[in-house]
């Protein structure tokens, strides 16, 4: 399995990362500063480094230097993740052996896109997962079918909403907060107000009905929680 190694300081960030590329199919290393990402890449030689520029201890532009010069890591692509939008950071970034640049905010589907590029250029080929299926008394979700069975009837879902059910159902028993879902499942790059999910869920509870919907259970005051 492709490994990704993201070396980046906010756990948010990480964990909603973290989420979609192991939707993708990739296995995921973390390291929340430089130092420690710069010995896991050499540790662990994963198939692409993810670097935040603004790190404690050791900033993103000296791993990425040190990645290049060893021969352990000087192979490895590496796209940098960074608050800093100039021209000076881009080029810098990229003269000293960054493969891309991705500027904060950014999409989930647009990072993943990048990531795959590059993979390729570097004789990566993406290949066939096998056919995930969540499965509960009175739920089905067919992950790469794109389906939703309900009480044994077939459920048409809109993207959004196959996805928040496959997050909660993926996180059985979890507590998770409306700003970590639209974080997940909406991307970090949305700037919506937290009542977007509370809309989203009331129409997926209806879609799939009363039997189905009681696994989602609303949490007040902290989100919502798919039932064990």
């Amino acid at each position: 399995m492709d490994s990704i190694l993201i070396i980046e300081d906010e756990k948010d960030i990480v964990e909603a990362i973290e989420y979609n590329l192991k939707k993708a199919g990739f296995k995921v290393y973390k390291a929340y500063d430089g130092k420690t990402g710069l010995k896991q890449a050499k540790e662990r030689s994963p198939s692409l480094v993810l670097l935040d520029l603004m790190l404690p201890g050791m900033d993103g532009l000296d791993v990425c230097k040190n990645l290049k010069k060893s021969e352990t890591t000087a192979g490895t692509p590496v796209v940098m993740l960074t608050a800093k939008s100039s021209e000076v950071d881009k080029v810098l970034g990229l003269e000293i052996g960054a493969d891309d640049y991705i500027t904060k905010p950014f999409s989930m589907r647009e990072l993943l896109a990048r990531i795959k590029a590059i993979l390729k250029r570097y004789g990566w080929r993406e290949k066939d997962l096998p056919q995930a299926v969540i499965k509960f008394p009175e739920l089905e979700i067919d992950i790469d079918r794109h389906e939703v069975k309900a009480s044994g009837k077939l459920v048409e879902l809109t993207a959004k909403e196959f996805a928040l059910l496959r997050y909660l159902a993926e996180n059985k028993g979890k507590a998770i907060s409306r700003e970590r879902l639209l974080d997940t499942v909406w991307g970090i790059e949305v700037a919506i107000e937290t009542r977007t999910v509370d809309v989203h869920i009331k129409r997926l509870r209806e879609k799939i009905g009363k039997k189905a919907s009681k696994y989602i259970q609303t949490l007040r005051g902290v989100g919502y929680k798919f039932k064990e």
